[in-house]
């Protein structure tokens, strides 16, 4: 395992590898960026195959975060922390605590927050450790708590803005949506969805999130390696990444990806091919930006719950000029959106 040959390595600032043998942490923090501000992004907890998968995972989504927070107008850079859960791994609070220590250790050049696996009562106990973690309870209108239902809404504003684009459709109404991966974003984009009148397949590796989104918005259940091949008008990956590929994108039958999942294309290529098969994408890191612009507003303790949402919903326009320009130049909208994201970083080193 090698930081500097893997594929996802690009420049990093700084790779911390985080081990402690009393409570068996085993973790992962990339800094990819500061060139922004203080490295943000979420901490993902997950079953990793091997130390090469997590840290590959670690790198690129530290990457994605340097150009989702700069796609949102923060003044942060990006990072992203992955805790491996081994064959023995136990998931206690001294875990967590320790892995505070560490995040600690960077002095606030890394905040992290929740992410895959997470939950708010696991940052509140990060918290003990460290000041520089985001996703804690609120009250009184305070930006802060679960980012989800923030993510969730900007995928719904951008889903809309995909569907005024390429289907000429001013809302939902009517319009089928895949959605894969129904946890706690998918949850809340299903909620949004449904209340705007469009109908739904989910699916998800865990059978009785499936099962609560068919009783409670009246979906329809689909097998989950089925999901992302039905004929739908919206398909929305909400899981994990890589999942649009050479293999993949041939048998699709949708007209737009407008999903939360991070990293949804294997390759940069894979954009083109979308292109090429008359899908419009809508890039991962600019579509489900609202929990980091959550997260950013919560940091700074500088604006509410209601100005989050004013500034979540500003995602639907930022995706529209994304697909304008794509749709002028000729180019697939993943490499539009990198150049500009690439362009704000360069701007401020």
């Amino acid at each position: 395992m090698s930081v500097f040959t893997d594929t996802a390595f690009d420049d990093h600032e700084r790779v911390l590898f985080c081990s402690d043998a009393k409570t068996g942490l085993q973790a992962i923090i990339a800094i990819h960026s500061t060139a922004l501000g203080p490295a943000a992004g979420g901490c993902r907890m997950w079953n990793y195959a091997s130390d090469a998968e997590a840290l590959h995972d670690v790198l690129r989504l530290s990457q994605g975060m340097s150009y989702k927070n700069a796609m949102a107008g923060l003044h942060f850079g990006g990072g992203k922390a992955v805790i491996m859960k081994t064959s023995d791994f136990n998931g206690s609070d001294a875990l967590f605590e320790r892995f505070g220590n560490f995040v600690d250790t960077l002095n606030g050049d890394y905040i992290t927050a929740e992410d895959v696996g997470m939950t708010v009562q696991i940052m509140q106990t990060i918290a003990r450790t460290t000041k520089h973690v985001t996703g804690l309870p609120t009250a009184g209108g305070k930006a802060g708590g679960d980012p989800s239902p923030k993510t969730a809404f900007g995928i719904f504003c951008g889903i809309e803005a995909a569907a005024r684009f390429k289907l000429d459709r001013h809302d939902v109404s009517g319009l089928s949506v895949a959605v894969q991966g129904v946890g706690h974003v998918g949850y809340h984009l299903c909620k949004l969805l449904v209340e705007a009148g469009a109908s739904l397949k989910v699916a998800d590796i865990d059978d009785a999130r499936v099962q609560r989104i068919c009783d409670e918005f009246g979906a329809t259940g689909v097998a989950p390696d089925e999901i992302l091949y039905q004929s739908v008008d919206i398909l929305a990956p909400c899981a994990l990444g890589a999942i649009l590929n050479r293999t993949t994108i041939p048998k699709l039958q949708t007209a737009i990806i407008a999903g939360g999942a991070n990293n949804q294309l294997e390759t940069l290529e894979d954009g083109q091919r979308l292109a090429d098969a008359g899908i419009l994408y809508a890039p991962d890191y600019v579509i489900n930006g609202g929990g980091i612009i959550n997260v950013a507003c919560e940091y700074d303790g500088d604006i509410g719950d209601e100005g989050v949402t004013q500034l979540v919903a500003e995602i639907g326009p930022r995706l529209t000029g994304i697909f304008e320009e794509a749709a002028r130049k000729g180019e697939p909208t993943n490499v539009i959106a990198d150049a500009q994201a690439r362009q704000i970083i360069a701007a401020a080193d």
